[in-house]
C-alpha cells in the first residue's frame, strides 16, 4: 500500500488556510498515487489552540471547514487530527471566570479516518499532557476505550502523540489486537534529541505489534515552540520505511512493501539551527510583519541573531543599530559594521551620549547618577530607541538575550530585553559559540568575524566591563544553568557538583530575577525546559534552595 505523509505547517486560527494546505496535500498524494493519507495533529486548527478552543464560534467554524475535508477523501483515505465535540460534561457553572468560557463543553482530541466521504472511525486521545508547555487538561476529556477500525481489508490502530508515549493504553491494546498497521497523528514540539526518543519508541512499538507505525508530525513555528516534523515510517523489524526532513514542509510517499531507507541522523547544533531559524521566520511571516531590528553591539550574541534573522528573512528585512555609549570600546564599533556588512543588513548608528546627558541632568539633583543607576540607563535608552525604530518601520525588535544571562537576571528590564522574540534565549554561552562556528562553516566563511567570537564578553556599561566580573565564568556557569534550569536538580546535587557559594549565588539570581523573565520576549524553545510558557515559577517565594 502507498501512504503519503502530510507535513504540513499549519498557522493556528487559519481555518480557511489550513484546509487549503490540507486539500493541497490531498491532491498531491492522490497525484503520486497514494491509497492514504496521513496529516498532524489539529493540522486543521493548529497547535496548540489554547483558549481559541473556549472562543464562542471558533469550533462551529472549525467543523465547517471540516466537513470540506471530508468530502474531498472521494478517491483516497485520510488519517488526520482534530477536535470531537460529544456534549457536555460537569463543570463549575457558578464561578464567572469558568461559565464564561465554555468550561463544561466535552472535547475529545482525536484521530479521524476519513475514507469515500464520511467518517469511517475515531480514536480519542486517552494521556492529556499537561506539563511542560502542555495544558491538554485544561481543554479536553481523556478518551476511554481503544478501537481498531477495518479499512479495505486492513486492520489499523490510530493514536493521537501522547498515547505513543506511554508503555500500555491505546497502542498495546491496538498491538495485542492484532492491527496490521500503526498510525500516530502528531503536534510534537522539538527539543535537542527529542527525534531519537521518537525513533526508538516507534520501533518498540511495531516490533511489539507486528506491524508498520506511520508517525506524522506537525512542522513549523507557533509563539515559542517549534514543531521540526522528520515524520516516519518503520518496519517491525526496526528498519525505516520513509524519513521525511525535518523543518521542511511538504507531501512525503512510501509503499509499506518498498526497500528500507537509511536512517535519519542524530540532531545537533545543525538542527537547533533550523529551529531557530524556522522561529524567527513564521512568527513575523505568520504575524504578517515587514521585518525585524536588532541592536548590533560587537558581541557574538547580537551577531549570531542577526545571522539567524539574515537567514529566516534576507537581508533587506533586517535592520541593525549600533547604539554606542561613554564606554564603547573601538573593537565593538569594528565589529558592528563587520557584521553589518558581512551579513549585508542597513546598520544604523545612534550614539545614546546626549540622551544619557540629559537624563543625568534631569535625575542629578535627586539621586546619585552613578553604578547601576548608569549602567542601566544607557540599556534602556538603547532599549528605547530600538523601539522607536520598530514602531517607525512597523518592524519587531529580537531580543539578542542567551539562556545563561536570562537565568542570572544578567540584563536590564526594559532595557536589553525589550522585543517580540528572543531567538537564543533557550542557548547557554557556549551553545551561542557552537552555533556561530556552525553558522561560519555552513557559510563557506567567516560570515561572523573571527574577532567578534575572540573578544570576551561585554556589556561596555562601565569602564574595561567584562561578563566575568559579575557573573561565574561561562565554563562554570553553564553547566549549572543547565542543572538548575533543565534537569531541575536538588541543592544537595548542585552544591556538591559546583560547590556551595556559587550554587547558593546563582540560585539567588534565579530566584531574584524571576520577575524579569515574566516580562521577557518569547523564547523559541529548543532545549526540554525553556524559559517561558512551560516554567512556571513563582516571582513570590521563600523557598532558597
Amino acid at each position: 500500500m502507498k501512504i503519503a505523509l502530510g507535513q504540513i505547517n499549519p498557522t493556528v486560527g487559519d481555518l480557511a488556510g489550513n484546509r487549503a494546505k490540507i486539500l493541497s496535500a490531498i491532491g498531491e498524494a492522490r497525484g503520486q498515487g497514494a491509497d492514504l493519507v496521513v496529516f498532524p495533529e489539529h493540522a486543521l486548527l493548529g497547535y496548540p489552540p489554547r483558549d481559541l478552543l473556549l472562543r464562542r464560534g471558533f469550533l462551529d467554524a472549525a467543523e465547517a471547514e471540516f466537513q470540506a475535508v471530508v468530502e474531498a477523501t472521494r478517491d483516497i483515505a485520510v488519517v488526520i487530527g482534530h477536535v470531537l465535540r460529544a456534549g457536555h460534561r460537569e463543570a463549575n457553572r457558578a464561578d464567572p471566570s469558568a461559565a464564561a468560557f465554555g468550561g463544561d463543553l466535552a472535547l475529545y482530541n482525536t484521530a479521524f479516518l476519513i475514507a469515500d466521504g464520511e467518517i469511517v472511525g475515531h480514536q480519542a486521545k486517552q494521556h492529556l499532557p499537561s506539563f511542560d508547555v502542555f495544558e491538554e487538561e485544561r481543554f479536553f476529556a481523556p478518551g476511554t476505550e481503544v478501537a481498531v477500525h477495518s479499512w479495505q481489508g486492513l486492520h489499523l490502530g490510530l493514536s493521537v502523540c501522547e498515547d505513543f508515549w506511554y508503555e500500555g493504553g491505546v497502542l498495546a491494546a491496538q498491538a495485542a489486537a492484532g492491527v496490521e498497521l500503526l498510525m500516530n497523528v502528531s503536534a510534537s514540539p522539538y527539543f535537542q534529541g527529542k527525534p531519537a526518543i521518537r525513533h526508538a519508541l516507534a520501533r518498540r512499538w511495531a516490533e511489539l505489534a507486528g506491524a508498520p507505525l506511520v508517525y506524522a508530525n506537525l512542522v513549523g513555528a507557533q509563539d515559542e515552540l517549534v514543531f521540526d516534523g522528520g515524520s516516519f515510517a518503520v518496519r517491525p523489524d526496526g528498519a525505516f520505511l520513509l524519513s521525511a526532513p525535518s523543518f521542511t514542509e511538504g507531501v512525503y510517499l512510501f509503499d509499506t512493501a518498498g526497500v528500507p531507507v537509511a536512517p535519519p541522523p542524530e540532531d545537533g547544533i545543525a538542527e537547533i539551527h533550523q529551529a531557530l531559524v524556522m522561529g524567527i521566520r513564521d512568527y513575523v511571516e505568520k504575524n504578517g510583519l515587514p521585518g525585524v531590528v536588532i541592536g548590533i553591539s560587537g558581541g557574538v550574541d547580537s551577531a549570531v541573531v542577526a545571522a539567524l534573522a539574515c537567514q529566516a528573512l534576507g537581508p533587506t528585512r533586517v535592520l541593525g543599530a549600533f547604539l554606542p555609549g561613554p564606554y564603547t570600546g573601538d573593537l565593538s564599533h569594528e565589529n558592528a559594521h563587520a557584521v553589518a556588512d558581512n551579513l549585508g543588513i542597513r546598520l544604523l548608528v545612534i550614539p545614546i551620549d546626549p540622551a544619557l546627558d540629559a537624563l543625568r541632568a534631569s535625575l542629578a539633583p535627586h539621586v546619585p547618577v552613578r553604578g547601576i543607576v548608569e549602567e542601566n540607563l544607557q540599556a534602556r535608552i538603547r532599549g528605547l530607541l530600538l523601539m522607536a525604530l520598530a514602531n517607525a518601520t512597523g518592524h519587531v525588535v529580537l531580543c539578542p538575550g542567551n539562556k545563561s544571562e536570562i537565568a542570572m537576571g544578567y540584563n536590564t528590564l526594559y532595557g536589553d530585553t525589550v522585543g517580540a522574540l528572543a531567538p537564543i534565549g533557550d542557548l547557554v554561552k557556549a551553545e551561542v559559540y557552537a552555533l556561530a562556528h556552525h553558522i561560519n562553516e555552513q557559510a563557506g566563511r567567516a560570515l561572523l568575524p573571527e574577532p567578534v567570537m575572540a573578544r570576551p564578553p561585554s556589556a561596555e556599561l562601565r569602564p574595561d566591563q567584562r561578563d566575568d566580573q559579575d557573573l561565574p565564568p561561562y565554563d562554570i556557569l553553564d553547566p549549572l544553568v543547565q542543572a538548575l534550569v533543565v534537569q531541575n536538580a536538588a541543592w544537595t546535587e548542585l552544591a556538591a557538583r559546583f560547590g556551595e557559594s556559587v550554587t547558593r549565588d546563582a540560585l539567588r539570581r534565579l530566584n531574584a530575577s524571576e520577575y524579569k523573565r515574566k516580562q521577557l520576549p518569547l523564547v523559541i524553545k529548543v532545549s526540554p525546559k525553556a524559559f517561558g510558557m512551560g516554567r512556571r515559577m513563582p516571582i513570590t517565594h521563600r523557598f532558597p534552595e
